[in-house]
């Protein structure tokens, strides 16, 4: 039997036109696809997870290709993930979806270099989530360096988990505050 058993699925894009200064010439797009599960876990220690990583491996290529084909493979330059499980349930059983949602997107993208930021929390039903995103071939461009919110207003239930994937067209829209820039990355290292 599956250890994924998928409730319901979402989808939120936001289209970034200003910020208060003039109207961006491309305006930046944010999305976020999420997939609400039954914890497998929930009211009790697994002291295995791996199992369940593994498996939720499918679930992030699935939610990494919505994005994909929502936002256009060669226009994302941002990303991250997010978990919020329900209370019944633990950090941990959130926290497997560093390497399956991780995994996934990298895979999807053709392996950028950057390190996939998160959030994750154990939090009630209609929990909301602050996710920080940043450029996808080095952590440290500034410019890139942004956040979107996530949830859904009838999950976690006590006994599920909401797994997120979030990908973005580019960065702030009135960046301004100097740094290194897209331009400027040399090391590919993930970093500079």
């Amino acid at each position: 039997m599956s250890l994924i058993q998928i409730r319901k699925r979402s989808l939120t894009v936001e289209t970034i036109y200003h910020e208060g200064g003039p109207v961006a010439d491309r305006p930046l797009k944010l999305a976020a696809a999420c997939a609400v599960i039954r914890n497998p876990y929930a009211g009790r220690y697994e002291p295995d997870l791996m199992p369940f990583m593994a498996e939720l491996r499918t679930l992030g290529t699935s939610l990494a290709t919505e994005l994909v084909e929502t936002l256009g493979r060669d226009r994302v330059e941002v990303y991250s993930k997010a978990a919020i499980v329900g209370v019944n349930g633990e950090m941990e059983h959130g926290a497997v979806w560093h390497e399956a949602g991780g995994w996934a997107m990298r895979a999807v993208l053709g392996e950028p270099k950057a390190i996939v930021p998160a959030a994750k929390a154990v939090a009630a039903t209609g929990y909301r989530l602050m996710v920080p995103l940043h450029y996808i071939h080095a952590a440290y461009v500034r410019s890139h360096f942004n956040s979107m919110e996530i949830g859904i207003q009838d999950a976690p239930r006590p006994d599920e988990i909401l797994f997120a994937l979030v990908m973005g067209t580019g960065g702030r829209v009135h960046s301004r505050l100097g740094g290194l820039t897209k331009e400027q990355v040399s090391v590919h290292d993930g970093q500079r």
